[in-house]
């Protein structure tokens, strides 16, 4: 007796229907035809790229899911297919990454093993600090630097607001360890700066209120990046840049605007990648025993061996090697 739709002996009656899929291949797209690009800023998943080489046309994309959880930052040269013409509502897809070169990275304190990547593929890290208004703040610069020898990235030191205060103290404290350095002041010839940054890549780095952004629109007039006052009951700056922004110098050249910061965790900086940014400090430390943090008061530390002018290197170096420990917030 059948019942239902099928008989009792009809296979149909027991058995699953087969899935329909679609074999699979090992066979990858090549993306030979991809388009060769550079990201200019990322918002909410957005990544607005510009095109290297030809009209250089600003695009709009998003990331394609084979890449899957990989990161894409500001400074990263990516590929992308699909629309790039730049026409209002297009929209083109990052399908491949190119390997970086540097990457600048933080971690929100000294306790996060979450490492947070401020951009890639920058050769120099420009540390802006105000002389006066806010005062400066040296363990800021101190973590700024670290990070920026860790990268593999040359540093530069730019002094603001020398109308305001002396910069000689500040430079005191840099000056052992060979950090070059440019002092500005409002209304003054930025042609020194300029000429730094030509052919580079930089990113500026700062509190909140020290002029980078006002650097930046003297440096790209049309960038018009908003700019900020300092809170005069607790001297800090309010943030006007809420994202990096990758912005081309006029001549030849790069730069980053970020966001002030307040802290600049350095979890994932190891003592060793440190020393290695100076040749002469890193010879005296072949001698240490295994394990030596090169740090005040190691026993049997090369670094203890210095004469001369290392001296005050060595102190210079240690101070650094002291602030990566001494707590993210400045």
């Amino acid at each position: 007796m059948s019942t239902g739709r099928y008989g009792a002996e009809d296979p149909e009656s027991y058995e699953r229907p087969r899935r329909r899929t679609r074999p699979r291949t090992k066979d990858r797209p090549t993306y030979d035809d991809a388009v060769p690009a550079v990201v200019v800023t990322v918002d909410r998943g957005r990544y607005t790229c510009r095109l290297v080489g030809g009209d250089q046309s600003v695009v709009m994309a998003m990331k394609s899911r084979p890449l899957g959880r990989k990161g894409v930052v500001v400074g990263d040269r990516v590929r992308l297919v699909g629309d790039v013409s730049g026409d209002d509502g297009s929209l083109a897809r990052i399908v491949l990454v190119d390997e970086r070169l540097t990457v600048l990275r933080r971690t929100a304190d000294d306790d996060d093993p979450v490492e947070r990547v401020i951009v890639a593929n920058a050769d120099q890290l420009v540390v802006v600090t105000a002389l006066a208004d806010p005062e400066p703040r040296q363990g800021l610069v101190d973590r700024a630097l670290v990070a920026a020898y860790a990268a593999g990235m040359s540093p530069l030191l730019v002094l603001t607001k020398a109308d305001l205060a002396d910069p000689e103290p500040v430079l005191e404290a840099y000056r052992p360890l060979g950090v070059p350095y440019v002092v500005t002041q409002r209304g003054a010839d930025l042609a020194e700066l300029r000429e730094r940054l030509a052919g580079r890549t930089s990113v500026l780095l700062g509190h909140s209120g020290v002029g980078k952004s006002t650097l930046v629109n003297a440096l790209v007039p049309d960038a018009s990046r908003e700019v900020g006052v300092v809170n005069a009951v607790t001297g800090r700056g309010r943030h006007t840049s809420t994202s990096a922004l990758l912005l081309a110098l006029p001549g030849d050249g790069w730069i980053v605007d970020t966001p002030g910061i307040r802290s600049f965790g350095l979890n994932h900086v190891d003592p060793d990648q440190l020393i290695e940014a100076f040749d002469d400090l890193h010879e005296l430390t072949r001698s240490c025993p295994r394990g030596c943090t090169h740090g005040d008061g190691e026993p049997e530390c090369g670094l203890d061996e210095a004469t001369g002018q290392q001296v005050d290197r060595v102190r210079s170096f240690r101070r650094l090697l002291a602030s990566r420990e001494s707590g993210a917030a400045y």
